[in-house]
């Protein structure tokens, strides 16, 4: 029997000082069987960093033809695509020939060797985007996490802090490709 993904909910409250945006949304996420929750907590600052009305969760790690997260227009168009983790070159063509932009936040102890590795695949890849969390920083990420959690998100140029009544964390978003 397969098992299924655990819910959570979060009151986001977001802050980002760079677009003057201040708002406030009620996300339902689905933490996949195989996935941890450093990386479902990652989707939630990926939803903060590209904030738009139209920007969803999608199936994410349970199907090959969506991204973790993407914004999807009435009309059908997309205008963003986004993937988080280690993705392929690949993984994010696929972003690239349906979507107008693509962004990749990778994350965790293997970034520094898998970012040489790749590089030149993905920086040959147009509309692409590739941001990289400190993996220390990321890994602190679950300790903000509940089945119902209240986050407030603020950010402030390439500093983003991650806040609930357990504490604080503060991350570092670098650029590697643009």
């Amino acid at each position: 029997m397969a098992l299924k993904p655990t819910i959570y909910k979060a009151n986001l409250n977001l802050v980002d000082m760079n677009q003057d945006l201040y708002c406030s949304e009620k996300l339902t996420i689905a933490l996949h069987p195989s996935e941890t929750e450093t990386r479902m907590m990652v989707r939630i600052v990926a939803f903060a960093l590209n904030y738009d009305t139209d920007l969803s969760f999608t199936k994410g790690l349970s199907t090959a033809d969506e991204p973790d997260l993407w914004v999807v227009r009435p009309d059908g168009s997309i205008p963003c695509w986004i993937e988080v983790g280690q993705a392929s070159a690949d993984r994010l063509r696929k972003g690239v020939s349906r979507a107008d932009k693509v962004k990749l936040y990778a994350y965790g102890s293997e970034v520094d060797v898998w970012w040489p590795k790749h590089a030149s695949d993905l920086n040959a890849l147009p509309k692409t985007e590739i941001f990289a969390f400190d993996a220390n920083e990321a890994e602190q990420l679950p300790q903000l996490c509940e089945r119902n959690m209240e986050l407030t998100v603020t950010i402030s140029e390439d500093h983003i802090f991650v806040t609930s009544d357990k504490g604080q964390v503060e991350l570092k978003l670098t650029t590697l490709s643009s």
